[in-house]
């Protein structure tokens, strides 16, 4: 049984300047919460009981955001407001957090923040999340539970999460090659990263959920660099793809998919978690409803 998950937040957010010029961009809400905590969340309800944090060297602000604060909880008291922290003090009773700063001689790349979590990760298999994308789902936890039961009965080297973005948007991401083996379904021989569309081999996206076993902490420390000279989770998960057994899972019907990590794409996922909030649905609509595009 999987109980540990890495969250990669050790990037600098450029996209995002100057507002993450003093804090991370996970940081930055959606709606009332940062990005992250969501994240958090979804492991949690996915029966994750350790997560480790990889930030920037130097970095505080993610763990003092998730550390309880007397002074405020006192104030909250005081003015019966308590309640604002609810979510908190449930990630707090469900969770163990550790933080952790990405040292400076490792290469940059999405590969790297498993390399700083290795001690944290020791001998087991993990999940891991890019701290930029976000799962819209009714129950939090829901797909990544999918994953799981999809790494417990076929025992891969990696589930990789994907969804059928269309052939308009495949070459903003990497795409599945999958291959026909009816003892493994939806297995692929390869991700290939932003091919042309008519050139990519499905119209199935990489997304930022993976179930890895521990095999790939060992690949990962021994990979060179590759594009753009950053250090590679796709190249690893190629390597493994060509290796051993490497399936996808699918966002499906109700679940989806959103990345966060630029200004357009982060409000399109505010307006979309918004919408199917009952609390902020009607008054949303009735605004949109009052633009004049």
């Amino acid at each position: 049984m999987i109980t540990k998950a890495v969250i990669a937040a050790a990037g600098r957010g450029t996209r995002f300047l100057p507002v993450v010029k003093s804090y991370p961009k996970e940081l930055v809400p959606i709606l009332s919460k940062p990005n992250i905590q969501y994240l958090i969340e979804e492991a949690i309800g996915a029966g994750i009981t350790e997560i480790a944090i990889v930030h920037r060297l130097g970095e505080n602000s993610l763990e003092k955001y998730f550390s309880p604060d007397a002074d405020l909880e006192k104030y909250l008291t005081d003015n019966n407001k308590l309640e604002y922290l609810d979510s908190l003090k449930n990630i707090w009773s469900k969770a163990k957090l550790t933080f952790i700063p990405q040292p400076t001689n490792l290469p940059y790349g999405n590969g790297s923040p498993i390399l700083a979590a290795k001690e944290f990760i020791g001998k087991d298999n993990f999940v891991y999340m890019f701290g930029d994308d976000l799962t819209v789902e009714p129950t939090p936890g829901q797909f990544l539970t999918k994953m799981l039961t999809t790494f417990d009965q076929y025992s891969p080297a990696c589930v990789i999460a994907v969804k059928d973005v269309g052939r308009e948007e495949i070459s903003r991401y990497g795409s599945a090659k999958y291959q026909d083996d009816p003892k493994y379904p939806n297995r692929i021989s390869a991700m290939l990263e932003k091919l042309p569309a008519d050139q990519a081999p499905s119209t199935f996206g990489q997304g930022g959920r993976f179930v890895l076993s521990n095999k790939v902490v060992e690949i990962l420390s021994t990979q060179k660099t590759g594009l753009g000279n950053e250090l590679w989770l796709a190249d690893a998960n190629n390597y493994l793809a060509q290796n051993d057994i490497v399936l996808t899972q699918a966002f499906e019907n109700e679940e989806d998919w959103l990345t966060t990590g630029d200004p357009l794409r982060w409000l399109t996922a505010n307006i979309t978690v918004a919408l199917k909030d009952p609390k902020f649905h009607d008054d949303l609509v009735k605004f949109i409803k009052t633009l004049n595009f």
